[in-house]
């Protein structure tokens, strides 16, 4: 009896998705990965916590498309397959959420964890390696830095100063204006991309 106990009061540790599959955060299977799952989940998480400018939410969806639009532009000669890491290197966050660096930071490595441990479910499931190259990382993460100096600047309230000093100053993609658009719209989008760049 006492063991039923227990058993029952086993926190759960997986979430239902609107296609039906059942993902374990602590033990994601690739096999109950998705993309229309993941092209929902992160067209209704909003960036900088909802702290955007416009009647419009700015979602991780429009903001994962960004991040490869910028990663060709840093690499024009780098390979489809490379463009699909960077659309896919926020899709952890369609069940976790888009968890602001300062909450991070105070969370420690438990979300860190969590957060590779779903990114390596979702690598294998789409034909990429668990783990990216570190150059592959570096670009992806020097083109997420650009999109966030343009976010900040334009949408959620920083100045220029405040922007290079966290961001740093992008090289490219200045001119870029971004406007928020419908989680719909940020979801085709995305399904889109992923379709060019080879998603079955």
């Amino acid at each position: 009896m006492r063991s039923k106990l227990k058993a029952d009061q086993t926190p759960r540790a997986w979430q239902r998705m609107l296609s039906g599959r059942r993902l374990d955060l602590l033990d994601p299977s690739p096999l109950d990965v998705e993309i229309e799952d993941i092209a929902h989940g992160l067209s209704r998480v909003a960036r900088w916590n909802g702290q955007t400018a416009g009647p419009i939410a700015y979602t991780v969806a429009q903001h994962s498309v960004l991040v490869e639009q910028l990663v060709a532009r840093l690499d024009p000669d780098i390979s489809q397959k490379w463009r699909l890491a960077a659309l896919l290197h926020d899709a952890p966050e369609y069940v976790i959420g888009d968890m602001i660096t300062p909450f991070k930071a105070i969370i420690g490595p438990g979300y860190k964890e969590i957060d590779t441990r779903l990114i390596t479910a979702i690598h294998v499931r789409f034909g990429l390696p668990g783990t990216l190259p570190h150059k592959i990382e570096a670009l992806i993460k020097r083109a997420d830095r650009i999109s966030a100096y343009l976010e900040a600047t334009q949408l959620a309230g920083f100045t220029v100063t405040e922007a290079r000093k966290f961001f740093g100053v992008p090289k490219i993609g200045k001119e870029l204006a971004i406007q928020p658009v419908t989680p719909d719209q940020a979801k085709s989008r995305y399904l889109e991309r992923y379709r060019v760049l080879g998603g079955a």
